[in-house]
């Protein structure tokens, strides 16, 4: 008996858009290119980060005053 074969559906993060998970999709878990880098940019001008501690990294004061 051939196995039944499930269909995940999953939300767009950026857009909300109700879309299949499938291997087909470069872009997912975002619906398109569009909204995977409109994410990026959030994380890149830091409008999104994880709460926590510190990495134990230099901060930038630290770096450009070291004797």
């Amino acid at each position: 008996m051939p196995e039944k074969k499930t269909t995940t559906i999953v939300t767009c993060p950026q857009c909300k858009t109700s879309l299949v998970w499938s291997t087909s999709n470069v872009y997912r878990p975002f619906c398109s290119k569009r909204c995977k880098l409109l994410d990026l940019g959030k994380w890149a001008n830091e409008s999104n980060r994880i709460e926590g501690e510190s990495t134990g990294q230099l901060e930038q004061d630290e770096f450009y005053n070291e004797d």
